[in-house]
């Protein structure tokens, strides 16, 4: 017996060997293609293809998951009516049949909006944007505190009544059921199923077909494409390394700018094929400058591989440790960068000052800053903070929208370190995201550095299809402000003391 095992043990061995060498060499090939191509920023179109044939098997996907769950509802409203007709007719049937159709066309039964989940999109309730309780009221002065517009907001309302409260109570009772902060801090929603098992729907075991599909599809994701990326981005980073150890030792001048900048893209574009990234730049004109700052809407640590796939910048940012800072230290050797620890991050002028002084020198690249402070889930664009707007640079704003279909590239730093965020991205279908560069941006004279960060946070969002927001990204660590509470509960206070006035005008005449 022992003789047999060891004969089958040899017999296997040689299979898989021989298997072994017969596809080792065409993915030694395959692998030398991809980094060779990336090396000299050219694409034969492959992954154009595959990001068609993935739109393709989704709506087939589609359409067999809407097929049966309308099978499904016709059994249950078929089981439903025999029920009710036996008893009292067929008013449960038709009931059914209501509000079946209600739901197909995508609204509510009986004209119902509150508390209705509407699957096309995000919000739970509907509500009235005007009694959300936003963060400042009236006006904004220069120095970021609610000017002087209440009077003008409360001119008009004498008239008070004890149910006037009635908007601060439904307001409140909205943000306990959905805020507009906590659901921007989680992964974007899907209309459709990406054959992915991150959803609770269980979609992969609907029909057969799906379910011969999914398993095929996690084989080429697990088995082929994410062994196939960790070599990439393994030799991506050490090719990083290498290429910014060599370059760190030229001297400073036009000569060593000009190879830090090809030397960058060239290797980001090899680490962007490490997760089959397809990002499509508009606007190439307006590409950021040297001795400009650069502001972008933030979802991912891989927003600034995204944008040094075109361009070289400089960073700004927190010193981290772990796969983050090794890429870090490579960056800082060849390069300008401003990485600064958290006790150093508080102190907001030492910040502002070392990054005044890279943009005084014009022979720097341009300097890439997410002024949001935290990632959102490519939703929205949070409040921007002024620090980089008050330095009196030229601002070159860049909107990034991710297709979630693909794979979600949203970080949720809280619950994930980096590791197994880049795992998620690895073994995900791929990131096909659009840049838009906007034309420059500069202060105006009477500006502040809060009203020109609104500025260009609106048109950051207005060209990348995201809901603009008043709020501060730092409120999925920390609680609201204190005063902000007080605002409104001055706003509230100053109706009152209106309407008792009113009432002593009304009794002296």
């Amino acid at each position: 017996m022992a003789v047999l095992r060891s004969k089958k043990m040899a017999l296997l061995l040689s299979i898989v060997t021989v298997v072994g060498s017969l596809l080792l060499t065409p993915f030694l090939m395959f692998l030398l293609a991809i980094i060779f191509l990336a090396s000299i920023g050219k694409s034969l179109g492959v992954r154009e293809l595959y990001i068609k044939l993935l739109l393709t098997i989704f709506e087939y996907g589609r359409i067999n998951i809407e097929v049966a769950q309308k099978r499904n509802r016709k059994e249950e409203s078929e089981d439903e009516g025999f029920s009710e007709n036996y008893s009292d007719g067929k008013g449960t049937l038709e009931r059914t049949r209501t509000l079946s159709q209600s739901l197909q066309n995508g609204f509510p039964p009986n004209n119902q909006k509150n508390g209705f989940i509407n699957h096309n999109g995000m919000s739970l309730i509907s509500r009235d944007d005007k009694l959300i309780l936003m963060p400042e009221l009236g006006p904004t002065l220069k120095d970021g505190t609610a000017g002087s517009g209440e009077d003008e907001q409360f001119k008009d309302e004498y008239n008070f009544n004890l149910s006037n409260c009635f908007d601060f109570i439904k307001a409140g009772m909205e943000a306990i059921i959905e805020d507009q902060v906590t659901s921007r801090f989680e992964a974007e929603e899907l209309k459709n199923w990406n054959l992915l098992t991150r959803t609770n729907r269980h979609y992969e075991f609907i029909s057969w077909r799906l379910t011969v599909i999914w398993m095929f599809g996690f084989l080429i994701r697990y088995c082929f494409l994410f062994p196939l990326r960790v070599v990439i981005c393994c030799f991506g980073v050490l090719w990083l390394t290498i290429c910014t150890a060599l370059v760190g030792y030229i001297p400073d001048g036009r000569i060593k700018s000009y190879i830090i900048e090809k030397v960058s893209i060239m290797c980001f574009g090899i680490l962007s094929r490490a997760l089959s990234a397809v990002i499509t730049y508009h606007n190439p004109e307006n590409r950021p400058k040297k001795a400009g700052i650069c502001v972008a809407n933030h979802t991912s640590p891989i927003d600034a591989l995204v944008l040094m796939c075109d361009n070289c910048y400089s960073l700004i940012g927190q010193t981290h440790g772990g796969f983050l800072g090794i890429l870090q230290r490579a960056l800082a050797r060849a390069s300008p960068h401003i990485w600064f620890e958290r006790s150093e991050s508080k102190d907001r002028h030492a910040v502002a000052k070392r990054l005044r002084q890279h943009v005084e020198n014009p022979e720097n690249p341009p300097i890439l800053i997410f002024p949001e402070g935290t990632c959102i889930n490519n939703t929205s664009v949070m409040q921007f903070k002024k620090g980089s707007f008050e330095v009196g640079s030229v601002i070159y704003p860049v909107a990034i929208k991710y297709d979630p279909r693909f794979g979600d590239a949203f970080w949720n730093s809280s619950k994930y370190s980096y590791i197994p965020y880049l795992y998620q991205m690895m073994t995900s279908w791929a990131i096909v995201c659009e840049v838009w560069y906007l034309p420059k941006m500069e202060k105006s004279e009477n500006e502040s550095a809060i009203e020109f960060a609104n500025r260009v946070k609106a048109e950051i969002a207005n060209q990348g299809g995201l809901v603009d927001l008043v709020w501060d990204g730092q409120l999925k660590r920390t609680k609201p402000k204190k005063e902000w509470k007080q605002l409104h509960q001055e706003q509230f206070t100053r109706k009152l003391k209106k309407h008792e006035e009113s009432e002593i005008e009304k009794k002296d005449e």
